[in-house]
């Protein structure tokens, strides 16, 4: 049983430690990665795929050869551990929601603009509500179940690509100007290395809620999302919450019209807390789920 209890131990450690106060990988990845664009950048999709082949492949071979040289419970812990953020998730939309419930907008907008990429200096408190909740049901399926389904296929070396794949969608997967061709390559691997597992967290967000209204939003409003993999888990995970989110955001200071997701009112500051609340229950069911299938395959 050794994946459940490599999972298992890797949650409690974020549970205790958070995230490394001093240095995380996956910043280093990032300055890599900004080091590497500077030098390759020129907004084709040919030079984006470079940068992508030469941010990922060194660190994937690193882990391959770890793997084979030291791999264990030890080894796959500590990078489960590093790849996943529940508790930093967690703990910055409570932040949000307590700024927005002591009626500080400011502090409470300078705060969700910590996790979100779209502009935050004027939203009202319904606006800065939807910001959090939306970066909670989103980032729930990156930085968590997105992280716990590639271990379980291909183990550490998974888990690498998945997260690094992850962060460079981050950094260059907008449809920008600058980033329209260079970026390309890693939006699409990053659609692609999420097809599945986004569906998963969808089905488990609407298994920890309302369950009839979730797969309604899921199946009516994740088509007419421009992502195709957090269309599914934002619909599911505000259907379940019975919240609306969406609509009206401005991104790099342009106005854009998106969708609205989900069904009921607009949340408030106390929805937020609701968010990382249904991460955790539908958590629960993935752990049970794969503790259920390695005992069943015993």
């Amino acid at each position: 049983m050794a994946s459940s209890l490599v999972l298992v131990a890797s949650v409690l450690l974020d549970q205790l430690f958070g995230e490394p106060r001093r240095f995380h990988p996956l910043v280093g990845f990032g300055r890599y990665a900004q080091w590497l664009e500077q030098r390759l950048y020129r907004d084709d999709v040919v030079r984006g795929a470079l940068a992508v082949l030469l941010a990922l492949a060194p660190c994937v071979m690193l882990a391959v050869a770890a793997n084979a040289l030291i791999g264990g419970f030890m080894l796959d812990t500590v990078l489960v551990y590093l790849a996943i953020g529940r508790r930093s998730l967690r703990d910055h939309a409570l932040d949000v929601a307590d700024a927005l419930r002591a009626d500080d907008l400011d502090l409470a907008r300078e705060r969700v603009g910590r996790i979100v990429s779209r502009d935050t200096g004027e939203l009202d408190g319904t606006g800065v509500a939807k910001a959090a909740l939306e970066s909670v049901l989103e980032n729930g399926a990156d930085a968590l179940f997105g992280v716990l389904f590639w271990y379980l296929l291909l183990g550490a070396p998974g888990v690498v690509l998945y997260r690094l794949a992850n962060t460079l969608d981050a950094m260059w997967g907008y449809r920008n100007q600058r980033y329209r061709h260079f970026g390309r390559v890693a939006a699409r691997l990053d659609d692609l290395l999420n097809l599945v597992p986004a569906r998963l967290t969808a089905l488990s967000y609407a298994a920890s809620g309302h369950f009839r209204s979730a797969w309604r939003c899921w199946r009516e409003q994740a088509p007419r999302w421009e992502s195709p993999n957090a269309g599914p888990v934002m619909a599911a995970g505000a259907g379940a919450l019975g919240v609306s989110l969406g609509g009206a955001a401005r991104y790099h200071g342009a106005p854009r019209q998106r969708p609205v997701l989900g069904a009921g009112p607009p949340p408030e500051a106390r929805d937020i807390h609701r968010g990382p609340w249904l991460v955790d229950r539908a958590l629960v069911i993935w752990l049970l789920t794969i503790l259920l299938g390695e005992a069943l395959a015993r």
